[in-house]
């Protein structure tokens, strides 16, 4: 894939996560696809940070739309190659500070395979 269609994906990302659609979202992912996170560390420390699998990834993700209903990533900037999207945006809870955060995405056959999130 080029780094524009990457872009196109990443930007999809954004568009069904602030949107909180659970089913566009997963669309975007591999089956196996690989999530990790330091927040799965806190909340769910059997699983190291690294959950796999798309039901795993429904499950965290249905329980953050759940327990966030006003979360929102504000898009800062996406830098893409042919195999990646390394992209910047800051993480919105209403009663909660803001939160930079990095996320790399990288992506497979036009789906994202893994993505790893880095909070700054």
């Amino acid at each position: 894939m080029s780094a524009q269609n990457n872009k196109q994906i990443a930007t999809k990302w954004f568009e069904a996560f602030n949107a909180h659609d659970l089913e566009k979202l997963l669309s975007l992912y591999n089956d196996n696809a690989q999530h990790y996170s330091p927040k799965l560390k806190i909340r769910m420390p059997e699983t190291q940070g690294l959950i796999k699998g798309k039901q795993a990834l429904r499950e965290w993700w249905q329980d953050a739309f759940d327990r966030l209903p006003t979360l929102q990533y504000e898009v800062g900037k996406l830098t893409a190659d042919e195999d990646q999207v390394f992209m910047e945006y800051i993480r919105r809870v209403d009663g909660e500070d803001d939160l930079s955060v990095g996320e790399v995405l990288q992506i497979d056959n036009g789906l994202i395979v893994f993505s790893r999130v880095y909070h700054g």
